[in-house]
């Protein structure tokens, strides 16, 4: 039953996404229909003026703001990380500009990097067009790092799959962390977020990465793990234990959202 569900949600997922057509969307709106003929109805009678349709039928079925999905809380809580840290530079790669970055360019500036260009201007962000597989992306500085806090949130389980037009490497995740931590100064902060489970390729969407390799790539490239929240649409943000045990039981679960938070060390 279980799996009947998952492929449920990917078939959905597919047809809504990727070719325009949401089976559950269109439920909703034959379903407030009938609603919709009889308001029309009460409303015409005490209003003689032009009318223009733009029926809204299945709004009246949704909560008032989406506060149960795993981008509403990464973005939330990192914002105010970030926000109560106070760090001196900011950079992000790869997040959501109309979510994650608005929330943090609301109260500072920030730099964001993104292998898509991006050519809007916004108060307080600069934007540069960066393949973070490409070490030869990075910019230029001199001293022991670029800044001394970095977000990559729901971002690093697309590098090397070509959804976004970067170029097709299995190890891209693993390229991108290192180049990340390369910009970090030792005493950073660097906040990632990647779907964990069960591991397995969505190609060309995203990994789902057990939690323990996060962990086993992060710490390789100088990181030590601080924290680690885990998301989900039933519980919200829950913080999890990160003994060997909480990791092995998290990499049982189908999906869910890992918010990794680590300190880079100094390995010298």
């Amino acid at each position: 039953m279980k799996s009947i569900k998952v492929s449920l949600i990917k078939l959905h997922w597919i047809l809504s996404t990727q070719f325009g057509f949401d089976p559950r969307l269109c439920f909703r709106s034959l379903r407030g229909l009938p609603a919709y003929v009889r308001d029309l109805i009460f409303f015409r009678k005490s209003y003689k003026g032009k009318i223009r349709l733009t029926p809204c039928l299945n709004d009246r079925f949704e909560e008032g703001g989406g506060t149960r999905n795993e981008y509403f809380w990464q973005d939330l809580l990192v914002a105010r990380a970030i926000h109560d840290a106070g760090p001196v530079r900011h950079v992000d790669i790869g997040s959501r500009v109309d979510g994650f970055v608005a929330h943090v360019a609301s109260f500072r500036d920030c730099e964001v990097f993104d292998v898509r260009p991006i050519t809007s201007e916004v108060p307080g962000v600069v934007f540069r067009q960066a393949d973070l597989m490409n070490p030869a992306s990075l910019p230029l500085f001199s001293g022991e790092g670029y800044c001394d806090s970095l977000s990559c949130l729901h971002a690093i389980e697309h590098f090397g799959l070509g959804r976004y037009g970067d170029p097709i490497d299995s190890l891209g995740y693993q390229r991108g962390i290192t180049n990340m931590v390369h910009l970090l100064k030792v005493g950073g902060v660097m906040y990632l977020s990647t779907p964990i489970g069960q591991e397995r390729v969505e190609f060309n969407a995203n990994w789902v990465f057990d939690p323990r390799r996060i962990l086993r790539c992060c710490e390789a490239a100088g990181l030590s793990l601080q924290k680690l929240v885990v998301i989900s649409a039933a519980n919200g943000p829950l913080e999890s234990a990160i003994d060997d045990e909480s990791l092995a039981n998290l990499a049982l679960e189908n999906y869910q959202l890992g918010l990794f938070i680590f300190v880079k060390l100094d390995t010298k």
